[in-house]
């Protein structure tokens, strides 16, 4: 019983708009979904992924109107994406050219990367990892050699090991196979991976007891979410995870995926979500994203709900 790599990571942003231009104009990947926070309809919700908005290479990002993300620990602090071995060149030339903050490629756990942060100060690193390739977008600015494939590790900052790991590890069938100094100069980073491994399939986890904790808002990260592969699997899950009696919040439908919510002891917010049904359940694959989506249960409240969203485009 294994889960079979990262699914998801969901973020915050203030600036709907910006977000929008950024990762669609600068970062070259598509807005597959634009639909709202199922939980508060008054907020966006808004996902960008590959050409096919395929499961583990999706972003996502509540508008909600918070002040910046405090940083520290207990928190996810950063997120991979993976681009193809020979293109940190052209993605380093490429930022530097449009003024976005980065820094240099350096290698970080056997795989050459480069840090970036959004105009909010997401914490991003591209990674040169492209296996699972993603499918290319038509329409990104982004030539498809240089495209991101999808998401690479994900680093989570704890201030103790042995509580998280117990949950990645006895519960979350993960496995820890090596560590490496964080870049930071904070601690060790611990890596645990899902299944087989690689890049797209690995949990950083950055302890740093020094760090104080961390505060969410704008820039900062909502929570990450892990790949199952059907309901069937999900049932399992969250079968197991009761089990170990970890709070948690039953079997969410999210209509485009279903999911399990629960914290790990740092206190970061953990996703298990389906592969399926996927983005185009509700509208044309070659259209997604382009229009307001809304799943069945809130389009009686259609009307209101656009009334109340900023313009984006």
């Amino acid at each position: 019983m294994q889960l079979t790599g990262i699914h998801h990571l969901t973020a915050i942003t203030a600036d709907a708009a910006g977000n929008n231009r950024f990762y669609t104009d600068t970062l070259g990947l598509r807005r597959v979904k634009k639909t709202v926070n199922q939980d508060d309809t008054s907020a966006y919700h808004l996902f960008f992924a590959d050409g096919a908005g395929t499961p583990g290479t999706d972003i996502t990002f509540f508008d909600w109107p918070a002040p910046r993300e405090r940083r520290g620990t207990h928190s996810i602090s950063r997120t991979g994406l993976r681009v193809s071995g020979d293109s940190l060149d052209w993605w380093a030339a490429r930022l530097s050219d449009l003024g976005v903050s980065s820094g240099r490629i350096e290698t970080l756990d056997g795989r050459a990367s480069l840090d970036l942060e959004d105009p909010e100060g997401q914490r991003l690193r591209l990674v040169a990892a492209p296996e699972p390739a993603g499918q290319p977008w038509d329409q990104s600015p982004v030539p498809a050699p240089h495209q991101i494939h999808g998401l690479g590790p994900i680093t989570i900052s704890v201030p103790e090991l042995a509580p998280t790991q117990a949950v990645l590890t006895q519960v979350m069938n993960m496995a820890k196979v090596r560590d490496y100094a964080s870049p930071d100069g904070q601690g060790q980073v611990h890596v645990f991976q899902m299944g087989e491994g690689g890049a797209a399939a690995e949990l950083h986890v950055a302890v740093q007891p020094g760090l104080p904790a961390a505060q969410q808002g704008a820039g900062g990260v909502h929570h990450v979410a892990f790949r199952v592969p059907d309901t069937a699997a999900l049932t399992e899950w969250t079968n197991r995870v009761r089990g170990f009696r970890v709070p948690n919040s039953g079997e969410v439908e999210r209509f485009y995926f279903r999911s399990l919510y629960f914290r790990e002891p740092g206190g970061n917010l953990f996703e298990l979500a389906t592969d399926g049904p996927g983005f185009d359940v509700d509208e044309p694959r070659d259209t997604m994203g382009q229009g307001l989506s809304l799943p069945p249960f809130l389009e009686p409240r259609r009307a209101a709900i656009e009334a109340g969203l900023k313009p984006l485009d």
